[in-house]
């Protein structure tokens, strides 16, 4: 398919994220510990363009952040619902020269009301299943650096000699 809206710049921007031949030059508990592995090569004028780093072995975090109730539920629908109203409010103000204030009010009441509502819907239908707010992240537990295969031994022999210790090499 030809144009901007084939499968083109997807697969562009995967061949981007990949390497013909990738060899392990050593994997990293800490993320920043692979990253300066890197930054190392890149100061001495490695073609870093040739590596990367993949996080392995991923797993899910989900912190608690506070009880989920009624009153939360119905403030924070509330609270989105007034933000979209003012948005929306501000948008028909640009085509509406009546009084400005007016227009963006009564769109923000409107949408609070309207966010309260969507919002006690959506808990009413949970049943008391998840009464309580998360924040939820995917983090990987190793970092391993990869480099085209041709460019694997000169790269070796810089980390070797970088301060502090190089790779666990695999």
């Amino acid at each position: 398919m030809s144009g901007g809206f084939g499968r083109q710049p997807n697969a562009r921007l995967q061949q981007g994220l990949t390497l013909d031949y990738p060899m392990s030059l050593g994997v990293y508990t800490e993320y920043r510990d692979a990253q300066r592995a890197v930054d190392y090569l890149s100061d001495k004028e490695f073609p870093v363009e040739n590596c990367m780093i993949v996080g392995t072995e991923l797993k899910q975090i989900e912190r608690v952040v506070g009880r989920l109730t009624w009153g939360r539920v119905l403030a924070g629908g509330a609270l989105s619902g007034a933000w979209f109203g003012a948005f929306i409010g501000l948008i028909l103000s640009m085509f509406d020269s009546v009084n400005v204030l007016s227009v963006v009010l009564s769109t923000v009441i409107f949408g609070a009301v309207f966010g309260a509502v969507w919002a006690a819907i959506g808990y009413s239908l949970t049943g008391g299943q998840r009464d309580f707010q998360s924040v939820t992240q995917v983090v990987a537990t190793k970092y391993e650096v990869l480099v085209e295969h041709k460019f694997a031994m000169q790269a070796r022999e810089l980390l070797d000699s970088m301060p502090g210790g190089g790779p666990t090499l695999t």
